[in-house]
C-alpha cells in the first residue's frame, strides 16, 4: 500500500479525541478526590472514638443545691453561667486537680469548724474559690485562705501585727469567717446570698436587692466577680466531690496528708524562732510551714497571751512516714 492509500485523521476529529481524554481525566480525578474525602470523614469518625484524649463538652446535672438551697438550672441564664465554669474548671487540668490534692490536707480542719459554728459543709468551697487552699495575699491586701482584709480580721477578734497575723492561722480564720456568714444569714435568710456577700460586701448586695428590687441571688445583676461567684463554687464542689466523673483519676497516694504535729503553749517572749525550733528537733522552715501566722523569727508578746505553736512529730518530715500517718489516720 502506498502512501497516497493511507487514511488520514482530520484536525477536528484529533480536537475531539484530545477533549474527551480530557474530560474521563477530570472525572478520574474527581471521584479519586470524593472517595478520598468519604475515607476521610470514616477515619475522622475512627479517630474520635479511638483516639487517645478527646475534648468533649461537660454535662450539667438537672438537680443541684447549695447549701439546701435549690439552683434554679431550669432558667437558661443560671444553667449557662454553671456550664462556664464547669467547664473552666474541668479543663483547667494542673489548677483543679491541684485542688483536689490539697483538699485531702486542708478540708477536715475547715469541716470541724464549719460543722462547730453550724455553717454548711458547701461552705468550704468558698476558701477554695477565694484562694485555692494557699495562704496567697491578693493585690488589695486581702490575705489568706478565707481572703480577709486587716480591718474585717480584726473586727472578728484576730490578731493583726507585724509578728501575727491569724488572718494566716486556718482555725482561727476560718472561726472568723464563720462569724461574718452567721451575721449575713441573719440579714438574708439564704445562704446563697450569704455567700454573695462574703465576696461583694453586705454594702455591695444590699445596694443592688434595693436597686433591682429582687432578693435572690439568681435574680440580681452583679458585678462580674459576684455574678459568677456562686457558680464557681458550684462547679468546684461539683468536681471536688466526684472528680472521676469530670476526668480526673487520682491514686490515694496521690493526694497530699495531713502533717502529724504536737502543739507547744507559749505564753512568753520567743526572741528566735529558728532556736526555738531547734530547741524542739526541728527547724524554721517547718515551724513556719505548720505555723504561717508567725511572722517575724520573734514574738514579743507583750501581753503574755498564750499562744499554740504546732512542732512536728518526730521524724514525720519523711514522706513515707507522713503517708502512713494519714492512711492509719
Amino acid at each position: 500500500m502506498n502512501n497516497n492509500s493511507r487514511i488520514k485523521i482530520g484536525k477536528p476529529f484529533r480536537l475531539n479525541f484530545l477533549v474527551y481524554i480530557a474530560a474521563l481525566a477530570i472525572i478520574v480525578c474527581l471521584g479519586l478526590s470524593i472517595q478520598s474525602f468519604t475515607n476521610s470523614e470514616k477515619n475522622k469518625e475512627v479517630d474520635v472514638e479511638n483516639c487517645i484524649y478527646s475534648v468533649k463538652s461537660v454535662k450539667t446535672p438537672q438537680k443541684l443545691e447549695f447549701a439546701g438551697e435549690r439552683v434554679p438550672l431550669d432558667n437558661f441564664d443560671i444553667r449557662e453561667s454553671l456550664d462556664k465554669e464547669l467547664l473552666i474548671n474541668t479543663y483547667w487540668h494542673s489548677q483543679t486537680i491541684l485542688f483536689i490534692k490539697k483538699a485531702n490536707r486542708y478540708f477536715p480542719l475547715i469541716e470541724q469548724v464549719l460543722r462547730a459554728n453550724n455553717i454548711p459543709d458547701d461552705f468550704k468551697y468558698l476558701a477554695v474559690a477565694e484562694s485555692g487552699l494557699s495562704n496567697v495575699v491578693s493585690p488589695k491586701k486581702a490575705v489568706g485562705f478565707w481572703q480577709l482584709l486587716e480591718g474585717t480580721a480584726k473586727d472578728y477578734g484576730l490578731e493583726v501585727t507585724n509578728e501575727v497575723d491569724e488572718r494566716y492561722h486556718l482555725a482561727k480564720s476560718t472561726e472568723a469567717a464563720c462569724k461574718f456568714f452567721k451575721e449575713s444569714y441573719e440579714v438574708y435568710d439564704s445562704w446563697t446570698l450569704t455567700a454573695a456577700s462574703f465576696n461583694a460586701g453586705r454594702r455591695g448586695i444590699d445596694r443592688q436587692i434595693v436597686r433591682q428590687k429582687q432578693n435572690d441571688y439568681y435574680d440580681l445583676l452583679l458585678f462580674e466577680e459576684t455574678a459568677r461567684y456562686i457558680y464557681r463554687i458550684l462547679a468546684l464542689k461539683l468536681v471536688m466531690s466526684n472528680p472521676e466523673e469530670y476526668g480526673f483519676y487520682l491514686d490515694k497516694n496521690d493526694f497530699y496528708s495531713t502533717i502529724p504535729y504536737y502543739e507547744v503553749k507559749v505564753d512568753s517572749t520567743i526572741t528566735n524562732i529558728a532556736e526555738f525550733a531547734l530547741s524542739h528537733s526541728t527547724n524554721y522552715k517547718i515551724v513556719k510551714i505548720l505555723n504561717p501566722w508567725l511572722r517575724e523569727n520573734s514574738v514579743s508578746n507583750k501581753y503574755n497571751k498564750t499562744y499554740i505553736i504546732k512542732i512536728p512529730q518526730m521524724g514525720i518530715r519523711s514522706y513515707s512516714k507522713v503517708l502512713k500517718s494519714d492512711i492509719n489516720d
